[in-house]
């Protein structure tokens, strides 16, 4: 796994829903292994404003960005895993922090659920559950997380 590689302990993260459309961003804390929803960023195409990025991974220096990985039911890849898969990449060459993949199957529709649980059809916008679910994915990574020996 890739935690066993790292020379030294993740502190905070920065975790990412990619989409054609719109990208949700989320911050988590190791040592509360909690994340909590940024913002969404507009992207043309699966690509964002790299400016718009660089500034938020200045801002909040996380030790590593975990971007979701999104598959069919069955684990199968499609093509938005492949796009997911190059914006990590770009995301590692642009700004060289270590990033890992998480999969985010059902991470959309539970965050639709939450969301809709704390504000009911009005609060279902596009952008909060794009963050939400980045921040889900977040957490799901954490769960996960061995802490090197």
């Amino acid at each position: 796994m890739i935690e066993k590689e790292l020379e030294k302990p993740l502190k905070s993260l920065m975790g990412f829903d990619f989409g054609s459309k719109s990208i949700g961003i989320a911050t988590g804390q190791m040592i509360t292994m909690t994340a909590q929803p940024l913002l969404a960023i507009k992207a043309q195409n699966g690509i964002p404003n790299w400016d718009n990025l660089e500034q938020l991974i200045k801002e909040w220096q996380p030790d590593m960005l975990i971007i979701g990985l999104p598959l069919n039911m069955d684990g199968t890849e499609q093509y938005i895993t492949q796009r997911a898969k190059k914006f990590a990449n770009r995301l590692h060459g642009r700004f060289g922090v270590k990033i890992a993949l998480q999969d985010e199957r059902l991470t959309t529709a539970s965050a639709k659920e939450f969301i809709f649980e704390l504000g009911g059809y009005k609060a279902l916008d596009k952008g909060k559950i794009d963050s939400v679910s980045a921040a889900l994915i977040l957490e799901s990574w954490m769960s996960q997380y061995v802490i090197p020996s």
